[in-house]
């Protein structure tokens, strides 16, 4: 059962209004009370919701955002898109990064129930569902972004990473190549997966080498195969990172991209088009993602009725250089 404001003024024996006063740090609430409300609030694990909050102010129309570090290359796409779409309903947005790890999870956790935002839209950090889960169930609305195969028991989006990878191979066979290396990043990921078993449908029994989502990946990965006598004509790279390292690998190597390696990344960044040759690449919709992500939890925070079912946007294959339609 959710754990209601109701709850947490009866057991410290002081009113919803009071308990309002300590989410909202006001000053009018002596010190003894505001810190038995606060026990209280830990102990039962109360989740306040904007209703609650705005007994002391009104409305927070504040959203939360949960994020790995910013250096991931490909959430500031996510990001404008989320923070424009709120913005633009006149929301204002709160921002979390987990730079520390575990550390950064235990503080956010922790100030969930002194926070006056909304809901939260989550791109999840590592090891985090669970307790983000159990935030949801006490009452928390969430929307996930970007659900690495994780299937949450709430909304989310996510795209089609099969679909990708299988375009991928559909291209590079089209071209005439037959002896792809895919490097992958970590295949506890969802994502690694589904990409990994779509490009296997069609090109099955690929060199597949495992490694990061960074560009010493696939440098590396490109490295170690050229090392040990493997005869492959394309790279397959599971993002635009792993590309660029390949890429790297490649002409150090003395290996013409395309004639003799073709090469396809994954995500469709910025940096895709800068690359040499420009990488031919599976497009995510990176901003439209998280524009869908901010536009259902709004909806929800609207009083509309949101369905865990995942919501799940196309991936396009963008052809350029490195991997050129015949």
């Amino acid at each position: 059962m959710r754990v209601t404001i109701a709850d947490v003024a009866r057991e410290a024996a002081v009113s919803k209004t009071t308990v309002s006063r300590v989410l909202n740090t006001r000053a009018d609430v002596d010190a003894s009370t505001a810190a038995r409300v606060r026990e209280v609030i830990a102990a039962l694990g109360y989740v306040p919701s904007s209703g609650a909050v705005g007994l002391a102010r009104g409305t927070s129309r504040t959203v939360a955002m949960l994020t790995p570090p910013l250096t991931w290359p490909w959430m500031g796409e996510v990001l404008q898109g989320v923070a424009d779409t709120v913005e633009a309903a006149g929301y204002g947005l709160l921002l979390f990064t987990c730079n520390r790890g575990a550390e950064s999870v235990s503080h956010f956790t922790g100030q969930v129930s002194a926070r006056a935002f909304d809901g939260l839209l989550l791109v999840e950090p590592e090891n985090t569902l669970g307790a983000i889960t159990a935030m949801h169930r006490r009452g928390l609305p969430v929307v996930l972004i970007d659900d690495r195969g994780h299937h949450p028991a709430f909304p989310s989006v996510a795209t089609t990473n099969r679909e990708g990878g299988a375009s991928a191979a559909r291209h590079l066979l089209s071209t005439g190549r037959t002896r792809p290396l895919v490097i992958t990043g970590r295949r506890d990921f969802g994502c690694v997966r589904d990409r990994l078993e779509g490009f296997a449908d069609l090109m099955p029994g690929a060199l597949v080498t495992e490694g990061e989502f960074t560009e010493a990946s696939g440098r590396h990965g490109v490295e170690r195969a050229l090392a040990e006598g493997h005869d492959f004509d394309c790279v397959f790279a599971h993002n635009d990172l792993i590309a660029a390292g390949a890429l790297r690998a490649l002409r150090e190597a003395g290996r013409e991209v395309p004639d003799d390696v073709a090469v396809v990344g994954f995500d469709d960044l910025p940096m895709a088009r800068h690359t040499e040759p420009p990488l031919t690449t599976v497009r995510q919709p990176l901003r439209r993602m998280g524009e869908t992500a901010a536009r259902l939890l709004l909806a929800g925070l609207a009083g509309d009725v949101i369905s865990d079912a995942p919501v799940v946007l196309p991936t396009e294959l963008v052809v350029r250089r490195s991997a050129p339609a015949l």
